[in-house]
């Protein structure tokens, strides 16, 4: 329980969770541009870093494809979904065998936060899963409802943090063999999508 309170990350021990980022709402999302531009340097953190990537996509007959900025060739499945939650039947099954069945932790991103991301966050902690919720990776189409979104989920119990934070404390030393490798993803600040204004 102390892990959980601290919000570790072990990197044998972690997947990434890349929620419904797809093309029908690219218009709609507020901070669409700044969400996908972090969004892709995680997806490229968790190929560097080795850890499994699982993504879904939300009715993609009606609301297409993952857009094309993110590869996900590599991710250990794309999965489509009409429930809201990421943790349907075969992720479930999935989740058995990630991180040679030891998954302990979820960096999880993608929108919108106050539905599909809340929803998953709610299920995985109801299975004793230690849930990193990457603010400046999360969106909705309304600013109000992302950001009392965040909220619940830290009042849940998620670990609500930016994708810096996260990379950086799964590299955990500058001597990590991938150090190098991360640090040019951030070598530039994240875009800022209004998030410091916004007391989460």
């Amino acid at each position: 329980m102390a892990t959980k309170r601290l919000g570790n990350l072990v990197q044998g021990k972690t997947a990434f969770f890349l929620c419904d980022v797809q093309e029908k709402f690219r218009p709609h999302i507020k901070f669409f541009t700044e969400i996908l531009e972090v969004a892709q340097r995680l997806v490229q953190a968790s190929k560097i870093l080795d850890l499994p990537l699982v993504v879904t996509e939300q009715y993609p007959k009606g609301l297409g494809s993952t857009v094309s900025e993110l590869d996900t060739s590599f991710a250990v499945g794309v999965f489509p979904k009409t429930k809201f939650s990421m943790v349907i039947p075969p992720v479930e099954e999935q989740m058995k065998t990630l991180c040679g069945g030891n998954l302990a932790h979820v960096v999880l991103f993608g929108i919108e936060a106050h539905v599909c991301i809340q929803q998953t966050v709610i299920d995985l902690l109801a299975r004793d899963i230690d849930v990193h919720v990457v603010a400046d990776a999360c969106s909705s189409r309304s600013q109000t409802d992302r950001i009392f979104a965040l909220e619940r989920l830290r009042q849940a119990g998620a670990i609500v943090t930016t994708s810096e934070s996260v990379l950086l404390q799964l590299v955990g030393d500058k001597d990590h063999p991938k150090f190098k490798e991360i640090q040019g993803l951030i070598k530039v600040s994240a875009p800022d999508s209004n998030l410091v204004h916004s007391n989460i």
